[in-house]
């Protein structure tokens, strides 16, 4: 699956699926078929963490 290359849309992107659709990152990776590091990474270089109590980034 194509997900948003520009880390700011990707965290919406990804904080949006996550309160949607799926419990945990974990989850909406292996649904979506995506590494979950490469989005951890792309989303640590502007400054976000996933909060897993939260499901989310912060």
């Amino acid at each position: 699956m194509n997900i948003p290359n520009d880390p700011a849309i990707l965290l919406s992107y990804v904080n949006t699926k996550l309160r949607d659709e799926f419990p945990s990152l974990d989850e909406m990776c292996k649904s979506l078929c995506i590494p979950q590091e490469q989005i951890e990474s792309k989303l640590a270089a502007i400054g976000y963490v996933y909060d897993q109590s939260k499901n989310r980034f912060i």
